[in-house]
């Protein structure tokens, strides 16, 4: 082996050794490889700089992984890094090469916005060294978001609830939904009435000026004043005023970046952040087409709105043959990001491959994956074609007193509506002249009463983190999903609503931490980080600039700051020690416990039942000997020792199913698993095997490559599909 590739998932790892000759192998790490330990603070300070200093350490899990880099390393002529095209992905370099024992700024790195064979080529063909100012930059993100989390967390456990967590673009997204609530909860409804009239030949009008009046300074805030107006017009004669028509044309829509992509997933597909940028993960790294495995979107996780020149061009071409003339442009588009601190040198997410199309795709992907695609590949076309032509008509019909206006439209051009679709109909208004009479068949006026702030979704509470410069394209997905797994919010029929413990956490940070949640702070913070970035600022002033005072006002936080603990007295005694009961608020739920915790640990359900015991098994613990107990979870019941906490062991409660099909990696047994994102199949002898499989595999080999192949279901039917090399064969035909 001359040439080792390091990546960071397996799956990116298949899709590049496909492109590339034996000369090269091509490895996952599997993400981060090295990190801040989790089990402690890691990080110290330099006696005589002052600086902070992170101790960085392999995770357990990390060690099989590492070890093999080491060997592989070891072997190789040159060792190239190909993380992603980020801070995040720099880093992940640079922590690479340290845990492999390499000078970082040593080993080639190649970038790539697209995991395609020309683009790895010719990153190949043109590496570079890793951008110290990037890693620097990243360093100092998760330095900074450590010394708040680990800092600030155990305080508002301490001073609130069990379980509380801080983090610095996590506090300042909470203040904002709750904010939000409380301009909702503050919100006092205005009344207003509406007046609409309806006209011969079936047309609709609305009032548009009153005794000298127009609409918008015309004030109908109770029902007198509405019905005036309403007599009024009813004694009225109208002839038409005026007839306008108007051609506009509507814009074509930009390239999607993250936000745009996460906030249109949401409103034209249902999806989540967390699932849009799931399956666009896939879509990246790598999935079958007509020209084999490869990656069909560009990166999916940038904030500019660039694109390539070659792009660009193959979709003139594309849009010319396909549509003609007509629908394109005369000259070539482009578009400028206005979110903050934009990463303009990165690319917009874009298709590939413009050939893979809406007729193509559909063959080779399905569900989720082409939704998502497709949404893509039409914006991308889209944003290079000619605008929609619109024809508006108003026309206004004038009594004594009363103007009413009425309003029609149609489409005269699709333009880049040919791609993304027009679900609006026409409303044709009928031909009319000017000075005509006409008459007003019905009029009626309508109550109504303003309404507050609607709750953030998560594609609205997106876009304003980028308005606010608030965190960055990779961080807006995890962010929610942090607040929801801390129970900080609740989303219900996709409005999020923050929990009653939301607004006690944000109101102890606004009185004693308030650049904490301030979203200047936060926002003006990631512009530091991008100076950094670009070797504008240092890193270890930045980081001792904001440590020092902010562990100083924690110090004194602990002396300072209330318990803001939720603890009801209940009137009753404790049974145990006589101390009283309290009604408390935890994790799970209200429940009622001694006052004189932690002496007294006696606690009950608010029903007054006791809480459920765990049921004992005959099981002994295979490492004290002591009876097992069953015990539940969120993912439902296990076998736990009944000495917890001296002992922790425990151990599934039914054993997994074992196949009657050998590993083939290793040869050894598969069984079937339960993890975080359901079942899978994996094998026994892991960690030094690595085999996993999200369907089942089966006892037939593949046709093409002579791998083992699974049973799974595709838009309702059965088909074998081979874990190497993704052939497939319909199940039926075989039968």
């Amino acid at each position: 082996m001359k040439n080792l590739i390091i990546v960071e998932s397996p799956a990116k790892a298949r899709t590049i050794t496909n492109f590339l000759s034996k000369e090269y192998k091509v490895i996952a790490s599997k993400g981060h490889i090295r990190d801040l330990p989790k089990s402690t603070f890691g990080i110290t300070i330099d006696d005589e700089t002052g600086d902070l200093i992170p101790k960085y350490s392999i995770p357990r899990d990390a060690n099989a992984t590492v070890k093999e880099l080491k060997k592989l390393a070891k072997d190789a002529e040159t060792v190239y890094i190909a993380t992603d095209e980020d801070r995040e992905g720099e880093a992940i370099g640079y922590h690479i090469a340290m845990a492999i024992g390499k000078n970082p700024t040593d080993l080639p790195r190649i970038v790539f916005h697209e995991i395609t064979k020309s683009a790895i080529i010719h990153a190949l063909e043109n590496p570079r060294r890793v951008d110290m100012d990037s890693v620097d930059a990243q360093q100092t993100r998760r330095m900074l978001d450590r010394i708040v989390g680990y800092k600030l967390s155990p305080l508002l456990a301490s001073k609130i609830q069990k379980g509380l967590s801080a983090g610095r673009v996590q506090s300042s997204t909470l203040k904002l939904i709750v904010d939000r609530e409380r301009e909702i909860k503050a919100f006092i409804p205005e009344e207003y009435w509406s007046i609409d009239a309806k006209f011969q030949k079936d047309i609709d009008a609305s009032i548009y000026e009153f005794d000298g009046l127009k609409i918008e300074k015309l004030s109908i805030k109770n029902e007198a004043d509405a019905t005036k107006i309403t007599t009024t017009a009813k004694s009225e004669s109208f002839t038409v005023l005026s007839i306008e028509t108007t051609t506009r044309k509507t814009k074509t829509p930009p390239p999607f970046m993250t936000s745009t992509l996460q906030q249109a997933a949401s409103t034209q597909l249902g999806f989540s952040p967390k699932k849009t940028m799931m399956v666009a993960q896939k879509l990246y790294e790598g999935v079958k087409t007509d020209q084999g495995i490869t990656g069909v979107i560009t990166y999916m996780r940038t904030d500019s709105m660039n694109l390539a020149k070659e792009a660009v061009e193959n979709a003139r071409d594309y849009i010319k043959n396909n549509f003609g003339e007509k629908y394109l442009p005369s000259k070539a588009k482009s578009y400028v990001t206005k979110s903050k601190g934009a990463q303009e040198a990165h690319e917009a997410i874009r298709p590939t491959n413009v050939h893979f199309d809406a007729k193509t795709a559909p063959e080779y992907l399905s569900g989720d994956e082409l939704k998502l695609y497709l949404l893509i590949y039409n914006r991308f076309l889209a944003c290079q074609m000619t605008e929609a032509q619109l024809e508006s008509q108003t026309i206004l019909f004038k009594g004594d007193k009363t103007i009413f206006k009425a309003s029609g439209r149609k489409l005269l051009f699709d333009g880049f509506y040919k791609v993304t679709g027009y679900t609006e109909k026409d409303k044709l208004l009928p031909e009319l002249t000017q000075g005509e009479s006409v008459s007003l068949d019905d009029i009626k006026q309508e109550q109504h009463f303003t309404e507050p702030p609607a709750r953030y979704n998560e594609a609205s509470l997106i876009k304003k983190l980028e308005s606010l410069g608030i965190g960055r394209p990779s961080t807006y997905a995890p962010t929610v999903t942090i607040l929801q797994q801390r129970k900080y919010i609740d989303i219900d029929k996709k409005r999020i609503h923050p929990t009653d413990v939301a607004f006690t956490v944000t109101e102890m940070l606004e009185n004693n931490f308030p650049e904490i949640v301030d979203s200047d702070f936060t926002s003006n913070m990631e512009e530091v980080l991008d100076q950094i970035g670009e070797g504008q600022k240092e890193w270890q002033k930045v980081l001792k600039e904001f440590y020092t005072p902010f562990v100083q006002k924690i110090e004194e936080g602990k002396k300072s700051i209330k318990s803001l603990k939720v603890a009801t007295p209940t009137g009753e005694m404790c049974p145990k020690c006589g101390a009283e009961l309290l009604l408390r608020k935890g994790r799970y739920g209200e429940f009622v416990a001694c006052s004189n915790f932690p002496k007294c640990k006696y606690t009950k359900n608010t029903d007054g039942t006791e809480p459920e015991q765990p049921e004992e098994t005959d099981v002994k613990c295979d490492k004290c000997g002591a009876p097992m107990v069953i015990k539940d979870s969120r993912r439902g019941k296990f076998l736990a020792c009944s000495a917890y906490p001296k002992c922790k062991n425990a151990k599934p409660l039914n054993p997994p199913r074992e196949l009657d099909v050998p590993c083939p990696e290793c040869g050894g047994k598969l069984q079937e698993r339960e993890g975080k994102r359901g079942k899978f199949f994996g094998c026994t002898n892991y960690p030094k095997c690595k085999f996993i499989a999200n369907f089942e595999p089966v006892n037939k080999k593949c046709p093409e490559c002579n791998y083992t192949m699974g049973i799974k279901t595709l838009r309702g039917k059965d088909v074998y599909e081979c874990f190497k090399c993704k052939h497939r064969e319909d199940v039926s035909k075989e039968k």
